[in-house]
């Protein structure tokens, strides 16, 4: 939609149908002197006259809304508009329906019996946004192939391999994992996501993949055709337990942000697998992940980076290729053939 200016206000849509919800929203934005809510609808229909009128920059919307859901409504819209949009939902499995029609990420909605879930959302929601305005929308990636460039095949076959996102990433990993074969090694996954959706997540790439996906536990054997998602509240480790790699899950302090952490996985299959391992980065807000892909490098692993193009924010590949921890960059759509061929 517009172009936001370094120095503009963030212009945002509120779309929900419960007015007293949009007033929350309304009031939790306003704490930032960033952000300008321009409007606010209460169904899709009428989002689209206030998309027309304020072009806003982003927008929330919520899943549940009567006459078109919101799910329906990205369809539609999207393709048209294309406006960066945060879901705000309930706990529900609707909201990785809502990133594949083209939201750029979520914020689950507070249980207002809990005094400490409120702070939280609208601090989390504020962030959100903000990295939303910024972001692109359904990224268009490149038609040529990526440039070629030194994979470290003569390595040998890989053992494992590590795969680190946030902000866009359960669509990137979607696409990677369907698209590769059963016989791949064990793939261990650092997405920043909240508890209960990363279990919800694991089971839905386990239902759409050729791939066994679960949620990650302390003790899990990593196993070929296998893909491991962290927890969204844990840090998760890999060691070595013989010829073999086991998962550890614990509770800790957020590392750059986050916890899980991507920096804290890399880090470890540095130290547990050498140069038996694919670190793979991909679209994300900051800076996670880039000095543990940097350490997997200098322990001998091949590491990728998803390109600024096909990200839909370039922020998490930019910083590990700048440090020099990314040996090759490339579009999404070539990471899957790339892996398979390791």
């Amino acid at each position: 939609m517009s172009r936001l200016r370094a120095d503009a206000p963030i212009k945002i849509l509120i779309v929900d149908d419960s007015p007293v919800f949009r007033e929350l929203l309304a009031r939790a934005l306003a704490l930032d002197p960033s952000i300008v809510v321009v409007a606010s609808a209460a169904d899709p229909f009428e989002a689209r006259d206030q998309i027309l009128k304020h072009r806003p920059d982003a927008m929330t919307c919520d899943v549940e809304m009567p006459g078109m859901n919101g799910i329906e409504f990205l369809r539609r819209l999207l393709p048209q508009y294309p406006i960066p949009v945060v879901v705000v939902s309930s706990v529900s499995e609707a909201v990785f329906d809502a990133l594949a029609a083209g939201a750029v990420d979520f914020v689950a909605k507070p249980n207002m019996a809990s005094p400490q879930a409120l702070p939280r959302f609208i601090q989390e929601l504020i962030i959100k946004v903000k990295i939303a305005a910024k972001s692109k929308v359904a990224p268009q990636e490149p038609s040529a192939p990526g440039a070629p460039g030194a994979t470290g095949t003569e390595a040998g076959p890989a053992k494992l391999i590590a795969i680190g996102a946030s902000t866009g990433g359960t669509e990137a990993i979607f696409h990677i994992l369907s698209n590769l074969p059963v016989s791949v090694p064990g793939i261990v996954i650092a997405q920043h996501i909240p508890p209960v959706f990363s279990r919800m997540f694991a089971e839905r790439l386990h239902q759409q993949t050729q791939l066994t996906v679960k949620e990650a536990r302390t003790g899990d054997e990593v196993r070929a055709g296998c893909a491991y998602v962290a927890p969204g509240d844990k840090h998760m480790r890999v060691k070595r337990s013989g010829h073999t790699f086991r998962l550890e899950c614990a509770e800790g302090e957020k590392v750059n942000g986050h916890c899980p952490s991507v920096d804290i996985l890399f880090e470890s299959v540095a130290r547990e697998a050498g140069g038996s391992a694919i670190g793979v980065i991909l679209t994300g807000m900051g800076y996670d992940g880039a000095k543990g892909l940097l350490a997997m490098r200098r322990k001998g692993a091949r590491t990728f980076g998803q390109d600024e193009r096909s990200s839909v924010v370039y922020g998490m590949p930019k910083v590990a290729y700048d440090i020099g921890a990314v040996q090759r960059q490339l579009p999404l759509r070539e990471i899957p053939r790339l892996l398979g061929s390791l």
